[in-house]
């Protein structure tokens, strides 16, 4: 299913044709970029893959573990971008802002034929993330991978009796152009199919085009790591006749919710316990998408298959009965609940209300705002320009996307939701921090007491009035962006800059970060 780099004490492993040495504490690898034509869905197309495989290998270790991941840019194909950054989903980078991997907020771009070592740990984080591209749409052309770290002491470890590379489930949009296309005219390119774990039907496959399988053995229970890497739609997920027992979210523990159905937006990440007690046979995964993919079964598209052992290998017959959907508002994080600050409306340090708007009429193509301002990616990374003596949000350019955050302070972010013909629902991810959703996008009660925590957040529709808060305890400037690439892409998006006179005393950064914009800023265009 996945290749994977893999903490394994002392072992030496080669994969790939790639050594990579693990050490008691320490996961080290080469993590290559390249260009590779694939066809996961039976169409063929040129793509961007790091380690050569879609998605790309999932890299493992364990809480308290530290990463030295050198990532090796080997693009050669024009028609997609080839320079490249990766950031690390979910991992907090406490200290650590210039291995965050955002192309001009916290790093220039890794040039084709050179490479960059990111090296970061993860003292008190456990749970399930991923990494992808982060400079412009580069990751809906392919770089996409798991990021798995496991928790010695897991409170939920008697739930479940496998938990490993066989249960990574990944969700992704799949597209038959270049994602370069968009820029033409500025409008999304429409996804053909939905991969779960790199395979998927779209209307026009061929009749012997494989679907995924996920395989498990009657008796057992299973985590399942679930991993929505899209682009663009939502998926809602599924196994036919089966119930999943929410234990995490987007690498924070809950407490147990059994539903038969989730919502998965992109960026988001669940881990769900699901025990195969059905009878032996094969039962459709389900990950339909919204209408901004091709809903729809037929085929067996959007799909794959739950094969218990003993069963015959061949498509399910099973039909869709979920009935109990996940509501978000009925998830509690399981550690220190309470959201921070005071629990009632306006009890916190900093409110700041961030509303989304498009501006139709913009040349040469209508863009997002937040607040009346589109952020365009600076030619200098923020990072870099504070490195230099940027003192405040003023300091920072370009002006306006910038929000000065001082240390120790409760912030309260609302965002208004958005109406579907405007991109709505939007899912806001938030770079060196989780946050406590006080308001669920799609609910209209406020809690205080026990909200889930996460790092992406479904800002709803019209109606919504998504509400969350953490606190400023991350010198940095992080990054707070709707993670449908192409809405990015069009400006929607902020820098918080946190705690800005601490960052140079905070954050060393290697010698090799500040050659990265001198070898960018002297490619030619087609090196781009």
């Amino acid at each position: 299913m996945f290749s994977t780099f893999f903490l394994l004490g002392a072992a030496h492993l080669i994969l790939q044709a790639q050594a990579f040495h693990t050490h008691a504490h320490h996961v080290v690898l080469d993590l290559t970029v390249k260009n590779k034509v694939i066809s996961p869905d039976g169409f063929s197309r040129s793509s961007v893959l790091a380690g050569g495989t879609f998605p790309g290998p999932a890299i493992c270790g364990k809480k308290g573990d530290r990463f030295r991941i050198n990532v090796i840019n080997r693009l050669t194909d024009d028609t997609m971008v080839r320079s490249t950054s990766i950031h690390w989903h979910g991992i907090l980078q406490h200290r650590t802002p210039w291995a965050d991997g955002v192309s001009f907020v916290t790093q220039c771009p890794i040039a084709p034929n050179d490479s960059f070592l990111y090296d970061f740990t993860v003292p008190d984080q456990a749970g399930t993330y991923w990494y992808h591209s982060h400079l412009s749409t580069q990751y809906c052309d392919g770089l996409r991978g798991p990021l798995i770290i496991y928790d010695p002491h897991d409170p939920y470890k008697k739930l479940y009796d496998v938990d490993d590379e066989s249960t990574i489930i990944t969700l992704a949009d799949w597209y038959h152009e270049p994602a370069k296309k968009a820029s033409v005219n500025g409008q999304p390119l429409s996804p053909y199919s939905t991969l779960i774990n790199g395979k998927g039907r779209w209307k026009g496959s061929p009749a012997n085009t494989s679907l995924a399988v996920v395989s498990v053995k009657k008796g057992l229970r299973y985590r399942f790591r679930i991993i929505g890497m899209s682009c663009d739609p939502n998926f809602t997920f599924s196994i036919d006749q089966h119930q999943m027992t929410i234990i995490e979210a987007d690498g924070q523990y809950t407490s147990p919710l059994t539903v038969d159905q989730l919502q998965i937006f992109a960026g988001q990440r669940y881990s769900v316990v699901v025990n195969a007690n059905q009878d032996v046979g094969n039962y459709w995964i389900r990950a339909n998408p919204d209408p901004r993919g091709v809903p729809g079964f037929d085929g067996g598209r959007n799909s794959a298959i739950f094969r218990y052992h003993g069963a015959p290998h061949c498509d399910p017959k099973t039909n869709l009965t979920a009935k109990n959907p996940l509501k978000e508002s009925n998830l509690h994080a399981l550690y220190q609940p309470a959201a921070p600050g005071l629990p009632y409306m306006g009890g916190a340090d900093i409110h700041l209300l961030l509303n989304i708007s498009v501006n139709l009429t913009h040349t040469p193509f209508p863009n997002y705002l937040i607040n009346n301002v589109t952020f365009v990616p600076p030619t200098i990374p923020a990072l870099l320009q504070i490195m230099s003596g940027a003192q405040t949000a003023q300091d920072l350019l370009p002006q306006r996307s910038y929000y000065e955050l001082p240390r120790n302070r409760v912030v309260e972010l609302t965002i208004p939701g958005t109406p579907f013909e405007f991109g709505g629902p939007h899912p806001f991810h938030l770079h060196g921090h989780s946050f406590s959703v006080v308001r669920s996008g799609d609910s209209d009660q406020y809690n205080y007491i026990n909200p889930v925590r996460r790092d992406v957040v479904n800002t709803g529709f019209v109606d919504g009035n998504t509400t969350i808060r953490f606190v400023t305890d991350s010198a940095g400037p992080w990054f707070f962006h709707c993670h449908i690439d192409w809405h990015l892409e069009l400006g929607l998006a902020i820098v918080f800059a946190e705690d800005i006179s601490s960052v140079k005393a905070t954050d060393p950064t290697p010698a090799a970060w500040g050659k990265l914009c001198p070898k960018y800023n002297s490619l030619r265009a087609d090196q781009l």
